[in-house]
């Protein structure tokens, strides 16, 4: 499973190799099939005694293949889209449990739970106290991270999004603190996943290259990652979508997932991810269906901004590469919608007269929309939620 990628990506100027990065990665990632028992080994290796794992009731079933010694607690009731009071109730065993090591078993919710149960308990720190960028004082428990879906690549990353249901809206942590001790990237976890969470979460993980891509942080030694998790997505996610138990199309997504998180750190998304996240806090709608219906739109957007980026984007998914807007929606919409994707926000349960008061709260995504290519206002953000209504 090779990928033919160039050693500088196109487009990349010497003005661009010179702009400071701070590349950040776990000390350990393992990738690969049958690995998941590693978590195991290295608390031996560490002489951890206590473990809380956090994970939804699915995978809080199958704790045992990780193998870990000890007293092992099992938080299970990870909700997707996690809110304030799915933390708080986290927070409440982790308290109790004194963990030496916490270990995120799942999808970017539980992930990013685990990130805040590593570093709050017994810190002395709210989550209002740590909200924003490094605020959080110190690790309190060694981190492992072992996702069972392909899309976030929240186990390479070290920001976390809890959802505030008053404000209806997310509360993002960004910390070096969180990031994990361990990652074990075992694409065989994965293949329980579902056809239509396959298809949404792997749009997530594109959403995550393609937006570092035509980012206005944008830099080479992250376009790197970037295009290639574009071509391993464009390879692999029909194929996967198609037979879930195409043991190589799961590694490939598993690893264009990976790819995708490391594109967050140094660069982070931008519209694409603001547009979808009202749909996600006031309408339950989950991550990654968000950023499927949300893509082609703000893929086309963007194209008068960075015309020959977002043709690269197409021709890496194995599309014609083209660079007028129209077109740019209809191929990446098309492609969205072969994958099965639910591309109406009215078959989504959402409701028309909300979406002024979307457009609104996506707009206030400042972190997020001031990394796009192209300015974007609250009138376009209306325009595309109607376009896609």
């Amino acid at each position: 499973m090779t990928e033919s990628i160039h050693a500088t990506p196109p487009n990349a100027t010497l003005a661009d190799m010179f702009t400071p990065i701070e590349l950040v990665r776990p000390p350990r990632v393992l990738f690969g099939g049958g690995l998941v028992a590693s978590v195991g080994a290295w608390a031996r290796e560490n002489g951890i005694a206590r473990t809380l794992v956090v994970a939804d009731a699915f995978n809080a079933a199958r704790v045992g293949l990780l193998d870990l010694p000890g007293a092992v607690t099992v938080f299970d009731r990870v909700r997707p889209e996690p809110d304030t009071a799915n933390l708080d109730d986290l927070l409440a065993v982790a308290e109790a449990a004194e963990p030496q090591l916490v270990v995120g078993f799942g999808g970017g919710s539980a992930m990013d739970l685990a990130k805040l149960a590593a570093v709050l308990p017994g810190s002395g720190q709210t989550l209002a106290d740590v909200a924003g960028a490094e605020r959080v004082r110190s690790k309190r428990a060694a981190l492992a991270q072992v996702p069972t879906t392909a899309g976030t690549g929240s186990e390479a990353g070290t920001r976390a999004l809890v959802t505030d249901p008053a404000a209806a809206s997310k509360i993002a942590v960004q910390s070096l603190h969180m990031l994990a001790d361990l990652a074990v990237v075992d694409p065989d976890l994965t293949m329980t996943v579902p056809r239509a969470v396959t298809a949404a979460t792997g749009v997530d993980a594109l959403a995550h290259c393609v937006e570092a891509y035509t980012n206005r942080k944008a830099h080479p030694a992250i376009d790197l990652y970037a295009l290639a998790g574009i071509r391993l997505i464009g390879r692999w996610l029909p194929r996967a979508v198609a037979d879930g138990s195409d043991r190589e199309a799961r590694a490939g997504l598993a690893l264009a997932s990976l790819y995708g998180g490391f594109c967050l750190g140094p660069v982070n998304t931008a519209a694409g991810h603001a547009v979808a996240y009202p749909l996600g806090t006031r309408h339950h709608v989950p991550h990654g269906a968000a950023n499927a219906l949300v893509f082609p739109h703000v893929l086309a957007f963007n194209a008068p901004a960075v015309p020959e980026k977002t043709a690269g984007v197409l021709a890496a998914l194995g599309l014609k590469p083209v660079s007028e807007p129209a077109a740019v929606l209809q191929a990446a919409h098309g492609w969205c919608v072969a994958l099965g994707c639910t591309m109406s926000l009215s078959d989504l349960g959402v409701p028309e007269d909300d979406l002024p008061r979307m457009a609104e709260e996506a707009h206030a995504i400042r972190r997020l929309l001031d990394n796009n290519p192209r300015p974007v206002g609250r009138d376009d953000i209306l325009a595309m939620y109607r376009a896609a209504y």
